[in-house]
């Protein structure tokens, strides 16, 4: 079914990494980086059914052509740490067919990157998995209308309350501040991306008489009572495709199983709520008169017969004994406050998931990056062709140790260690914790199971009893006037 993801990335050349190597890479391309001399070849690349470049109208016809595009990147970027890129990864709905993704994921660009002054190198992928998605790789410098770069920022003089300029004696120069010369780099911007993409989604899916549709919000802000699954990524997904277990691919079919019976206990516990609130209170009998035509030795054998379980029958007598309820209001007030657990429940159970995701993958990249440690420092003791050989034969083990070495540059703030005791610590207690929420769900599970019993019982003596007590205490008013 059509499902929504978008993940906004950034290429810098700080992290290693390169607009050549990068579009080469999910093109399925051979393109020579004219800045390090590196050639890029990714031409046995398979899945790639679509690609092409989208330019703004002022922008040189030249940069229709890939190399000379992302080499332009790289020729005006001087700065060692400089942003190249900004990759934009979105799925396509597999309800849709190929011509029709291609032409709703170019009339997105356009409409969003394309439109505002940005090139665009889009890329569709699709090995027939059931995963098709597409990259867009987006410029991150302007280009003036004369076809040239533009700056990234530009610098403005500061002025005091009379509207002079303001001088650094130690510095000896007026201050000044950077302003950005564009808003692409709002961040309001990635939420204005995403609604576009589900908009535009939901256009085509709409217009080709699909009923499925996509929603960019998560499901807390949808108010779902829904735990979210965990993003496979590529080489786990091959192992489940292959019939091999993954560990995202076990918690992920823990989560779609307790997504499911969340919402059939929060469903069934409204709708007894809902019940309850519903009868009015005269006229309904009391959860004790209830009890006591169950437990009435008189009419033992008439309702042995009809309850399924005489197990479900003492369960009743300790669930109202627990909680003190002797009649329907009391009963309804239970309802409402099991109902509200169940919400926090699903609350606390998500909280804790989305924790443990994000230690899971903490811990993942710390154990790779020991793995590999050893391998990639000692490349710094090779030179020359000793140093391409040596990069040759261990090149999936250093870019594994490089990669988990930049994930930990954005998680650790600049701190030199990192706290893998703590969050092994953290997880365990999490998995406790969430041990804890377990047994607080099956123990709402067997009690609306008493609830719905008490229900269909108190229904029962409405409907069977009640007119029987009437005409019982009828007759005896009759025999006590006959006397």
């Amino acid at each position: 079914m059509a499902i929504f993801h978008m993940s906004l990335k950034i290429v810098s050349r700080g992290k290693g990494k390169s607009a050549v190597a990068a579009a080469a890479y999910r093109a399925g391309t051979c393109i020579t980086n004219e800045y390090d001399g590196l050639t890029h070849d990714y031409s046995h690349k398979r899945g790639i059914v679509h690609t092409e470049i989208m330019l703004p109208s002022h922008a040189p016809r030249e940069y229709f052509d890939r190399s000379t595009l992302w080499n332009a990147v790289e020729t005006v970027e001087k700065a060692k740490n400089s942003v190249l890129a900004r990759e934009i990864e979105i799925a396509l709905p597999v309800e849709l067919s190929r011509e029709q993704n291609i032409e709703l994921v170019r009339e997105y660009v356009r409409e969003n990157f394309v439109d505002k002054g940005m090139c665009a190198d889009v890329c569709i992928h699709d090995t027939g998995s059931g995963n098709p998605h597409a990259h867009v790789l987006c410029t991150v410098r302007p280009i003036n209308e004369n076809g040239t770069w533009g700056s990234k920022q530009r610098k403005e003089y500061i002025f005091d309350s009379n509207g002079n300029k303001i001088y650094d004696p130690k510095k000896e120069t007026y201050k000044c501040r950077s302003v950005e010369s564009t808003d692409w780099n709002n961040r309001d911007n990635a939420e204005i991306w995403r609604k576009s993409w589900a908009k535009s989604v939901n256009k085509y899916l709409e217009e080709n008489s699909l009923a499925e549709r996509v929603d960019h919000r998560s499901y807390e802000r949808q108010g779902k009572e829904q735990i979210p699954t965990i993003h496979l990524g590529q080489e786990a997904y091959r192992m489940e495709r292959r019939g091999i277990r993954a560990e995202f691919g076990d918690r992920n079919r823990k989560i779609h199983s307790l997504n499911s019976e969340i919402r059939q206990l929060t469903a069934r516990i409204r709708k007894e709520k809902n019940y309850l609130y519903s009868q009015p209170l005269e006229g309904v009998p009391s959860m004790i008169d209830v009890a006591n035509s169950q437990a009435d030795w008189r009419n033992f054998l008439i309702y042995s017969q009809k309850l399924a379980n005489l197990q479900a029958m003492a369960s009743s007598f300790e669930f109202l004994r627990e909680n003190n309820i002797r009649d329907f209001s009391e009963l309804t007030e239970k309802a409402e406050q099991m109902f509200d657990e169940s919400r926090q429940l699903a609350g606390d159970v998500k909280r804790i998931d989305k924790r443990l995701e994000t230690l899971g993958s903490h811990i993942a990249n710390y154990d790779i990056m020991q793995q590999y440690k050893a391998v990639a420092l000692k490349l710094n003791s090779f030179k020359g062709k000793q140093y391409d050989a040596y990069v040759a034969k261990y090149k999936t083990e250093i870019n594994a140790y490089r990669k988990a070495f930049d994930y930990f540059a954005g998680v650790v703030n600049g701190r030199t260690k990192i706290p893998i005791k703590a969050w092994r610590a953290e997880m365990k207690a999490l998995g406790a914790e969430r041990v804890v929420l377990g047994e607080k769900f099956y123990g709402l599970k067997d009690e609306i199971k008493v609830v719905e019993n008490l229900r269909r019982s108190a229904e029962k003596l409405v409907r069977e009893v009640v007119p029987i007590l009437q005409k019982q205490k009828i007759m005896r008013r009759a025999k006590h006037f006959e006397r």
